[in-house]
C-alpha cells in the first residue's frame, strides 16, 4: 500500500525546508540547487514546492517561527522565577542553532512568524525576574535578552572552534548566563 499523495508531498516539502534551514544557516548565499542537493531532490522537484527563492525563505521563516514557539512551550516560561525561566529558555534555544543563525544572518525575520504574544515573551520573562527579585534590576530587560543572545552565540562558537561537546558548551553557557543575570548582593 502506498502513502497518500498528501503525506508524501508533506514529507517532501518538510525535507526541503529542513535542508534549507541547515544549508542557509551555514551559507546564506547558497543557491536553490544547493538546497535541492541537500534535500536529496532535483531542482525541478524543489521548484514544484517553492517556485522562487522568496517562496523558500517564506517556508523557512514559517518553520523557524514554529521551532521558536515550540522552544517557548518546552521552556515553560510561565513557571518558576524569571531567572529559572530565562535559563530554561536558553537551554531550549541552544538546540536551535541553525534556526537562530538564520535570524542572526538576516535570512529570516521572525517578527511576522511569531504571534505578538510569542515575540515579546523573553522580555516579559526578564521583567518578571525583576519583579520577583531573581534577575538583577540594574540590567534592563532588553539588555538581559541581548546578553542571552550573545551568550548563545558564544556557546555555539565554543563548540565549533574548540571541539567542545554540546553538553560541555551548554553547561558553560548556563553557568555564565546565570552568573551574569543574578542580582548583586
Amino acid at each position: 500500500m502506498t502513502a497518500p499523495a498528501t503525506g508524501v508531498r508533506s514529507r517532501t516539502r518538510q525535507a526541503i525546508v529542513a535542508a534549507a534551514v541547515t544549508t542557509l544557516a551555514s551559507d546564506p548565499s547558497a543557491s536553490l540547487a544547493d538546497v535541492a542537493d541537500a534535500a536529496g531532490v532535483g531542482r525541478t522537484t524543489l521548484h514544484r514546492y517553492f517556485a522562487e527563492r522568496s517562496d523558500l525563505v517564506a517556508g523557512v521563516t514559517e518553520e523557524c517561527g514554529r521551532a521558536v514557539a515550540a522552544a517557548h512551550a518546552c521552556a515553560r516560561l510561565l513557571d518558576g522565577t524569571g531567572r529559572e525561566a530565562l535559563l530554561r529558555l536558553c537551554r531550549e534555544y541552544f538546540d536551535l542553532g541553525d534556526v537562530l543563525a538564520l535570524v542572526f544572518n538576516g535570512v529570516v525575520e521572525l517578527d511576522g512568524a511569531l504571534s505578538d504574544d510569542e515575540a515579546g515573551l523573553s522580555v516579559r520573562v526578564c521583567e518578571r525576574g525583576h519583579d520577583d527579585g531573581s534577575l538583577d534590576p540594574g540590567q534592563p530587560a532588553l539588555w538581559l535578552v541581548n546578553v542571552l543572545w550573545c551568550s548563545l552565540y558564544s556557546g555555539w562558537a565554543w563548540m565549533q572552534e574548540h571541539g567542545s561537546s554540546r553538553h560541555d558548551a551548554l553547561e558553560l553557557l548556563l553557568r555564565t548566563l546565570d552568573g551574569a543575570v543574578r542580582p548583586r548582593g
